[in-house]
């Protein structure tokens, strides 16, 4: 749930209670918060319009005419003003800062409890030294095409400043109902393995896509054929920066293997055409990414462990399952190992 914690916005809240926090979940999502405000600081801090009260030379905004005559501020050739300034002290930045200084005292690696406080004390040092915002109020937060990159940094906080994860039974914290629907449990999977790409690979040495559309390469096409062919949109692309090196992983929420047509137990064909399709529509096309990629089709374990992979026209193409009921350090190896290794 913490690396998928930006899903089901949309959703009715319902009453659930909450788990006991393992003691790995707070360094889990201090890393989350830290490397979501480096990768914001790269780019600048957002600003935004906070209100200010000043004895000016000249009038700007709105003049403070109460405190103009009370002070006689004319006969000094001054005026007091109302107005508002940008600044990089918005709520959204302090509520940032503030989530940094609690979970700074909850984790328990020196290193990154260090860390956190070091990104605290550089916002302070920006000039983030508000008091920051209620949780009501950041939830009113908007956000427009210039600051969408906020966006993962003040989920990071709010998840930082909450530290609650919903369990099964009915409790007193208003939190998202997953309501156990297949769509939902899928959609659910897939941001949360692409979050674990996110947050565990390296962004110096390995570049990370969710949902990325491919083209088809389509020649002598009608005229009303663009109105109904199939897109295609891969769950996760990750690609090494430094040479040609892409794996494309589609992520599915069922049972690795299905009944086949002469035997019992069989790859899903259907998913393994869309694999092969993600693969071979994209090869010379100027992109040798794409020439060289290999495919994972990714499975939650059910009956066991699953690790299988064929070469088919140069692509490399594996099946294998990751077990979402071992602890978070089991998963983690799991899934890294799937990523960083070739094949088994």
């Amino acid at each position: 749930m913490l690396y998928a914690s930006d899903l089901g916005k949309a959703a009715n809240p319902a009453k659930l209670a909450s788990e006991d926090l393992p003691d790995e979940i707070p360094d889990l999502v201090a890393e989350i918060l830290a490397r979501a405000v480096e990768q914001r600081q790269r780019r600048q801090l957002s600003t935004a319009f906070q209100p200010r009260e000043a004895v000016l030379t000249r009038v700007r905004g709105r003049i403070d005419h109460l405190t103009t005559s009370r002070r006689q501020l004319l006969a000094k050739g001054q005026v007091a003003c109302r107005f508002e300034e940008l600044s990089i002290d918005s709520p959204r930045n302090r509520y940032v800062r503030a989530a940094l200084d609690t979970v700074g005292r909850l984790v328990r690696k020196p290193e990154l409890a260090h860390r956190c406080r070091g990104l605290a004390h550089g916002l302070r040092l920006q000039g983030v030294v508000g008091e920051p915002p209620t949780r009501q109020k950041i939830s009113s937060e908007r956000f427009g095409r210039h600051d969408q990159a906020d966006q993962p940094m003040l989920a990071a906080a709010r998840l930082a400043m909450d530290l609650a994860l919903p369990a099964e039974e009915a409790g007193p914290n208003a939190l998202i109902d997953p309501e156990r629907c297949e769509h939902w449990l899928r959609r659910l999977y897939e941001k949360a393995i692409g979050g674990f790409c996110r947050l565990h690979l390296d962004e110096a040495h390995w570049l990370v896509n969710t949902g990325k559309p491919l083209s088809w390469p389509i020649e002598d096409a009608t005229a009303g054929i663009a109105q109904v062919f199939p897109s295609m949109r891969t769950d996760i692309v990750i690609d090494r920066r430094d040479q040609p090196q892409r794996l494309v992983i589609d992520t599915k929420f069922t049972s690795v293997l299905g009944r086949g047509w002469y035997r019992e137990h069989s790859l899903r064909a259907g998913y393994v055409y869309q694999l092969y399709a993600y693969l071979r529509s994209q090869v010379g096309r100027g992109d040798p990414w794409a020439d060289q990629a290999a495919g994972l089709l990714l499975h939650p374990a059910i009956n066991g462990d699953f690790d299988e992979s064929v070469a088919i026209q140069g692509h490399l193409m594996r099946f294998a399952t990751v077990d979402l009921t071992g602890s978070h350090q089991q998963i983690k190896e799991g899934l890294l190992d799937l990523m960083l290794s070739p094949a088994s």
